[in-house]
């Protein structure tokens, strides 16, 4: 699998359910269709800023995959009781995030949170539903994608 930007293509690793026309919460699959990036967040204790939009990654900071809350799908902080994601990671899958406009500004309960673009575990290894992949890879997209740059998930 792989990416195919400004020339090049990039591998990388989806979702352990594979690509879905139907996504929900919890299935593990990467959803099929026209995506939007929509933001960029950093670990600035690993990395570097890699562009003038992208925002730091805190200690307190998470994401919401509470279905039903209206916090669900959005960048939230600790102290947060309901279903999260921690966004500041032991390991650094999340030092690069790009986030997409999956289920997003106004998400629908159950359709899936926390689409993201980061770094993979290593190749071939599936994600929970994201799109991963390598450290330099994801780099070097960082440094061509703006706010509203396309990404085209196709039904396989």
């Amino acid at each position: 699998m792989g990416l195919r930007v400004a020339g090049r293509r990039l591998p990388c690793s989806i979702g352990r359910g594979g690509i879905t026309a139907d996504k929900r919460e919890g299935d593990g699959a990467t959803p099929a269709g026209l995506h939007r990036i929509t933001g960029m967040l950093y670990r600035p204790d690993r990395m570097a800023r890699p562009t003038r939009w992208a925002l730091p990654i805190g200690p307190r900071d998470l994401w919401s995959d509470a279905s039903g809350e209206t916090s669900y799908n959005q960048w939230v902080r600790a102290p947060y009781r309901h279903s999260h994601e921690r966004l500041r990671r032991a390991d650094p899958l999340y030092d690069l995030v790009l986030l997409t406009d999956w289920n997003w500004p106004r998400a629908q309960p159950g359709r899936g949170s926390a689409i993201f673009l980061h770094q993979w575990r290593r190749p071939g290894f599936p994600t929970e539903g994201c799109i991963g992949f390598s450290r330099a890879d994801l780099l070097w997209l960082a440094a061509r994608v703006l706010p509203g740059t396309r990404l085209v998930v196709p039904i396989r």
